[in-house]
Formats: C-alpha cells, structure tokens, sequence
C-alpha cells in the first residue's frame, strides 16, 4: 500500500523558477515511465502550459537546464514517432514546445513534414482532433487539411459546433472540453485574435456556469483561459474560487505505485492563473515521486437542483424567479444557496441559461404505442 509523505516546508524555499523546473523533472523522470501514453499525455500538457503562458529558459522564468530531463526524450523522438504513429500529436507537442522554451536543436520541423507526409491526420474522424493537428504542424508552416477551402470548411465546423449555446446549458462534459479546445486551436492559445459570434460567447458563459455551480475546478479554469484567449475576461467569481481551490491543493512525496491524482486540475488552474496575470505554481515540490491532490471539495449544487427539476415533472417551469424557491428548499445549506446566488450574478444572461437548463418547454417524447 502507498504512504503518503506529508512535508511542510514553505514554497519560498524554492524560487518560482526552480519550483517549475522541479515540477518538470518530476513530469519527465519520476511519476511515469516513459514507455506509458500517459507518460506522454502529462508531460505534453505541463509542458503546452509552460509554452502558452512564456514561461522559457530564454528569459529566466526557468532554469538553463531545466530541460535536461528531457534531453534523452528529445534525442530519440524520430525513433519513438515512427514506432507509435498513432501518438503522433503527443510527440509533435511534446518536440514543438521543447524548442519553444529553450531546447537546442531543429527536430520539430522534420517531425511535422514526415507526420505529413504519412497522412497521420487523415486518420483523424474527428473534427477536434484534425484542428490539433492542423495546430501543431501550422507551428512549422504545414497545413494538412490539403487546401485552403478544405481548412477553411473545419473552420466552420468548429464555428458552427461553438455557436449553439443550447449544447451548453445542459450539463455535458465532453461537449464543454470541446468547446475550450477549439478555442485554444482557433487562437492559437491566444496568439491570433479571435472574434467569437455572440452565439459563441453565450456558450462559453452557459458551459463556465455549469462548471462553476458543480464545482469543477479542471473544467472552469479551461474555460476561463479561453474566454480570455478570445478577449474577455471571466467573472471575478469564477476567477476567485478557482484561486482558493488552487492554493489548497498539495503536491505531496509519494512511494510506490503511480495512482490517478488531480495533476490536470493543478495544471490547468494554475494556466488559468497565469493567463489571468496571476502568480501561478506557488506549492514546493518535494524530492522523487509526487501525487498532486486537489483540496477537499463538497458535491456542487448541480446535482441537486437537476434533481429538483426532475422530482417536479408538470409542475416544472422555464422561469427562473418561480423555480427559485424550490430549488432553495432542495439545497438546504446556506453555502450552496450562496453558490447559487453568486453562480446567477456572475452570468451574463442567468434567466436565458435557466430557461435550457430546466428543459421545461421541450416538446414531449412521443411514446412508442403498443400494439394489440
């Protein structure tokens, strides 16, 4: 059985660009093997927040070396690609933000022309991950969509996916992931100015709001940084709960086995913070293996108050000032009431999201007839 090793010695005895540099040695040399996808996975996204946030060995916000841990990665790259094919976004990600924060060498150029070259995005069905392609081989100059009408056609299709805020007023946790992605891919994580339909904006509201009344700090903090990649700023609410979950979490020595942990949430809430001009990365990393733990939450109102509308079949309605009360009363304690009433302030157009979410004047479901 694992044991967890509690330390307590304050951040400050490491420096912000150390504690990066700690957390990447960690990523690249101790929680995983690096024969594991999932070794691919975590280091790809540490290192995607590290790039998009411009935080390099160039300007001093990490060590000179600190990608020494990666070197031995960096220097077989060709050699594991044309093994594992199937993860070639992985690698491309991996070998174009390497580059990106200080790693000395040119193999992300030759990567991208032969990824391209095997066809590997004509793989892709979906349309999400064909934009992560397009993303990662575009850094290089290469567009694998073939032509200029076809990338222009996933264009629309993204457009077309992100502009239905009605996908977003009902709790759909896949759809909301999608939706942050083709944000980050359409800017460029914010490096191309993004004009975003009103359609588009009432989605990434409705979807925050969902996130926030259920409690779902890896979710919300992807949506803040993709409201802010498009050029608006989240409610200070969002941005404020996320700061307090964030600082509760704790990255912890760990032995033995590698279980599941809350690294997402800790990297994409502290992406959050950075985007947002914050301080970001503030826990000490102890030495060898780490387990990162998100703080102790409750379950969310969410839950409760589709509950609620479900329990109450004809008697439900679309207008949020009559359901008000009963929701309360299913609630119960005074803190998810507060959740509540700060979730409704913070959105743009709380009575518009509340009408979809209550689902009260959808046609009925036609009922198969049995036959005599």
């Amino acid at each position: 059985m694992s044991n967890v090793v509690h330390l307590t010695f304050p951040a400050r005895s490491q420096g912000r660009a150390a504690r990066r540099a700690a957390l990447l040695d960690r990523f690249a040399g101790t929680r995983r093997s690096r024969d594991d996808v999932f070794w691919l996975k975590e280091n790809a996204e540490i290192l995607n927040v590290l790039e998009t946030t411009g935080q390099t060995c160039n300007d001093g916000h990490l060590p000179a070396d600190a990608l020494a841990p990666y070197m031995s990665v960096y220097e077989t790259l060709e050699k594991r690609l044309g093994f594992f094919p199937q993860y070639y976004r992985f690698f491309l990600s991996i070998a174009l933000d390497l580059e990106a924060l200080g790693m000395t060498g040119d193999k992300a150029e030759g990567l991208v022309h032969w990824a391209h070259a095997q066809g590997l995005a004509e793989a892709e069905l979906s349309d999400l991950q064909r934009a992560e392609a397009r993303r990662l081989m575009l850094r290089r100059g290469v567009d694998p969509c073939g032509s200029a009408a076809e990338s222009d056609d996933l264009t629309e299709r993204l457009m077309t996916f992100i502009s239905r805020p009605r996908t977003f007023m009902v709790p759909n946790k896949k759809a909301a992931y999608e939706l942050t992605h083709i944000l980050f891919y359409l800017s460029e994580y914010g490096r191309k100015p993004t004009q975003l339909t009103q359609s588009a904006q009432q989605s990434l509201n409705f979807a925050g709001t969902l996130a926030y009344l259920d409690l779902n700090a890896d979710l919300l903090a992807e949506i803040c940084v993709a409201l802010r990649y498009a050029g608006s700023t989240p409610p200070e609410a969002w941005e404020a709960w996320l700061a307090r979950e964030m600082n509760g979490a704790t990255v912890e020595a760990w032995e033995g086995a590698m279980a599941h942990d809350d690294y997402h949430e800790f990297l994409v809430s502290n992406w959050a913070m950075a985007t947002a001009g914050n301080e970001s990365f503030l826990q000490a990393v102890p030495e060898g293996r780490i387990s990162i733990q998100a703080a102790p939450r409750p379950v969310g109102p969410l839950r409760r108050m589709s509950q609620c509308l479900l329990d109450l079949d004809e008697a439900r309605s679309d207008d949020w000032s009559r359901m008000q009360e009963p929701i309360h009363e299913a609630l119960a304690e005074p803190w998810a009431i507060g959740h509540l009433a700060r979730a409704a302030e913070a959105c743009a157009d709380f009575d518009a999201f509340f009408a979809g979410f209550a689902r009260a004047g959808l046609a009925a479901v036609p009922r198969k007839r049995v036959s005599a």
